[in-house]
């Protein structure tokens, strides 16, 4: 029979409280960066030690590349790199003894379904779908196997968040965790001027759900849906001082929309035509005024060839850095009522907007099969008024 010497690594007190439950499931709402990853890597091997060869256990991660993550430091947080036999395009990695230990992506939760799990961890369980779940849930059947969910939480509005109201509501089988960045600080494993500078950085909600674990009545909304409401006005009758442009794309629509000295909506057009019917509308509507446009990809050309005629248009690239960066501006602007806000087609997709926290960063962006193009017009219009305005007044570039 083969024989593992095995030794826990050095755990905080919160990680072991949540590795040591005698619950069949533990939900687990946690801040970014406080080590629930890491920790429940210990737990999932733990589990696979217990296996029998060809008994299998589990990781679910949303998409194939958290799962991945997972799979890369569970390999390396053994100390024996010849412990594990691996195959990498399977992202399976098998014991000494046979047990089996798969890392799993719910993103086709019909995947899922078929096997019998003796243990499993659901990562990131508040983004995938509850689907994916359903068909986990079943694995555990016959196994009578037990499951840890681990997260940030991502507003009121989705499965996770009930599942955890479920966990503190007493049933027998569920055990509920809270982990704070305060609680990672007294750990040593966050420093405290780090979490007090995403504070300052981050917008109120943002920073509560993904540092406090506090979920928002909004659920993912950076802007917050109150806020929103409050901003609801008619057009401004005001002149623009600054314009915000998000160029169609595919599917998409290209929308204008003008601000005026106050921050206002004074102008807001969405449409859909050929490059070179955009660009004249463009020129027609910007002429000399200040303006800033998307010139990612295909913008770029076309956001030349309007510079020639509109000399105070500039080009703005989308990139997760800088989408965030306006966005954040934009969610600001909302919140300390310093713009409007327009009935319609514009406070839908204000409202649907949503951030995600990803290894990168703040991902913003609308829900799929939903556009955000009248977001990203009035975020664009927002940053270039900002770039203008001193004491309430503005340059003449």
């Amino acid at each position: 029979m083969q024989r593992i010497n095995y030794k826990r690594p050095p755990l905080v007190s919160y990680q072991t409280a949540i590795l040591n439950a005698p619950e069949r499931f533990t939900v687990t709402e946690a801040s970014t960066k406080t080590g629930k990853t890491a920790s429940h890597i210990v737990w999932l091997f733990e589990q696979s030690l217990q296996c029998k060869a060809g008994q299998s256990v589990w990781w679910v991660a949303p998409v194939y590349g958290q799962a991945e993550i997972a799979f890369n430091r569970m390999r390396s947080q053994v100390t024996d790199r010849k412990f594990f036999k691996v195959n990498e395009s399977k992202l399976l990695l098998t014991l000494p003894t046979g047990a089996k230990i798969h890392f799993k992506s719910a993103e086709k939760p019909d995947n899922l379904y078929g096997d019998d799990v003796y243990a499993c961890v659901f990562d990131e369980f508040t983004r995938a779908r509850e689907e994916a779940w359903f068909a986990l849930r079943s694995t555990l059947t016959a196994t009578q196997g037990r499951c840890k969910f681990i997260g940030n939480v991502k507003g009121k509005k989705n499965w996770g968040y009930k599942l955890a109201v479920k966990a503190r509501s007493g049933d027998e089988q569920y055990k509920h965790f809270k982990i704070t960045a305060y609680d990672a600080v007294e750990a040593g494993i966050l420093k405290l001027e780090e979490v007090e500078q995403a504070r300052k950085d981050l917008p109120a909600n943002v920073f509560n759900e993904l540092y406090l674990a506090d979920a928002s009545d909004d659920g993912s909304n950076p802007f917050g849906i109150e806020a929103i409401k409050s901003c609801i006005k008619p057009l401004s009758i005001l002149p623009v001082v600054a314009y915000g442009v998000d160029l169609a794309k595919s599917v998409d629509w290209c929308v204008i929309v003008g601000l005026d000295v106050n921050g206002d909506i004074s102008f807001f057009d969405r449409f859909q035509k050929d490059w070179k019917q955009t660009k004249e509308t463009i020129i027609r509507i910007v002429g000399h005024t200040q303006a800033l446009i998307d010139s990612t990809g295909v913008g770029d050309p076309i956001v030349e060839d309007m510079q020639k005629e509109c000399r105070k248009i500039e080009g703005f690239k989308f990139t997760s850095n800088s989408k965030q960066q306006i966005m954040e501006g934009l969610a600001s602007a909302v919140q300390q009522n310093r713009t409007s806000v327009l009935a319609g087609v514009h406070y839908d997709e204000m409202e649907a907007f949503e951030y995600e926290y990803t290894r990168t960063g703040v991902r913003y962006a609308a829900p799929t099969g939903v556009h955000d193009d009248t977001v990203c017009a009035h975020a664009l219009a927002i940053h270039k008024l900002g770039d203008k305005k001193y004491n309430g007044n503005y340059t003449i570039l």
